[in-house]
């Protein structure tokens, strides 16, 4: 009989925590570095895109290797990619203090933050959660997810500070040496997955604990899902939403010091950003029980639109500020929790690999552009007022989509 959810937690109990503070290190590059841009690109005369660009570099270096990653975690188990992967990525970001002035090198240290973030991706820390949880999976993935909202809690202001202690060079190497102190440790000892041994017991837990391939579990073909509205509205909320939000995310310090915060008042209302998405990836979770998933997103995707304009409109005061970032926060908290809860409810698990890749994709380019446009709006205006509009309709047209999605499940998620 297979164990319940009561018996996963007493065999795992760390787990998903180890997994979380993985996948937490794994956006260090990119929820860490926004209190550094300003001080970087002031020392050397760089201009905010050309600071941004390396976060480009190092998110697109991850949609093409991720493909390649997610197939050797299938063969080999994700503890000896975690383990070594959290070494690595502390590193990379350490050296980027080390940066000389050129730009070459700036873009060469991010190209190594790239290599190094591939071991350390979403799908090895899901991979050993998936492995031993399933009939609490929903609940052990939850938690894993909440290292992002950890590390947009955390990173922002701890950066901050140790910049205004030592400066940024000395910051870079001193935040990746306290955030190791704090993860390694609980990684090294709880984080396995059920396939890690490898060899022969690795075959015969694989024998025992997959009941289906997925060729036999019910859902749409890979065809029916590409070619399917549905999952092209998907698509285009993804990648509007990934451009908007990790944009707002990386240069929120920023823009609420363009509308007068301190150093320290930014980065400390900036971290509402990940305690409220904590609650709004658990409060999602729950409304997706219980109410249509498509209007569900929809309403999780409006939030931001009220955060901007209360940026926009705000004149700068400490309310607006935190009511934006609180708003930002909830959605940051939800969205991947919204797109494949979806996903799945109209296509079905039988090439949900496939079609989640695809949307990954679109998350990715977001995720690669969208901060890079904010830095350009900067560059040119002098004022993120230009991007915050754009964010504004984008986020608008991103819940559209999701709203105007089918309340039932698709015919093909069934046969």
């Amino acid at each position: 009989m297979p164990p319940s959810a009561r018996e996963e937690w007493h065999r795992n109990p760390l787990l998903p925590v180890a997994a979380g503070l993985g996948y937490a290190t794994s956006v260090i590059h990119i929820y860490g570095i926004g209190p550094f841009y300003g001080p970087v690109a002031a020392q050397f005369g760089w201009s905010r895109t050309e600071v941004t660009f390396g976060l480009t570099i190092a998110t697109l270096v991850q949609a093409v290797g991720g493909v390649f990653i997610g197939l050797a975690v299938d063969r080999f188990g994700p503890r000896r990619f975690g383990v070594v992967g959290l070494v690595l990525l502390g590193l990379a970001f350490a050296a980027l203090g080390s940066t000389d002035g050129s730009l070459l090198n700036w873009y060469l240290l991010w190209g190594l933050i790239a290599l190094a973030a591939l071991p350390v991706q979403a799908s090895v820390w899901t991979s050993a959660v998936a492995s031993r949880f399933t009939a609490s999976r929903g609940m052990a993935f939850a938690v894993t997810l909440c290292g992002a909202s950890i590390a947009a809690g955390v990173f922002p202001p701890l950066a901050t500070g140790l910049i205004g202690a030592l400066g940024w060079r000395a910051a870079f190497p001193v935040q990746a040496a306290i955030w190791l102190v704090v993860a390694f440790p609980v990684i090294f000892m709880f984080f396995h997955g059920r396939y890690d041994a490898g060899g022969r017991g690795q075959r015969r837990q694989k024998s025992e604990d997959v009941g289906a391939k997925p060729a036999d579990l019910p859902g749409a073909t890979l065809r029916e899902g590409l070619t399917s509205s549905v999952y092209h509205r998907l698509f285009i909320a993804s990648l509007l939403f990934t451009f908007t939000i990790i944009a707002l995310v990386v240069h929120f310090t920023a823009i609420l010091g363009d509308s007068g915060a301190s150093p320290m008042a930014a980065a400390g209302i900036a971290s509402f950003i990940g305690w409220f998405s904590l609650a709004g990836r658990l409060g999602t979770g729950m409304l997706l029980d219980r109410l249509p998933a498509s209007l569900v997103g929809a309403a999780v995707f409006l939030l931001p639109v009220l955060g901007c304009l209360l940026l926009l409109m705000g004149d700068g005061s400490f309310a607006a500020m935190a009511g934006a970032s609180a708003l930002i926060g909830l959605t940051l908290g939800a969205e991947i929790d919204v797109v494949v809860y979806l996903l799945t409810r109209h296509f079905g698990l039988r090439n949900f690999g496939g079609l989640y890749g695809g949307l990954l994709a679109a998350l990715s380019i977001g995720t690669a552009i969208g901060p890079l446009a904010a830095a350009q709006f900067f560059d040119r205006t002098g004022s993120y007022s230009g991007f915050l509009w754009l964010a504004l309709g984008f986020m608008a047209a991103s819940s559209i989509a999701i709203g105007s999605l089918p309340r039932g499940r698709a015919v093909y998620a069934t046969h």
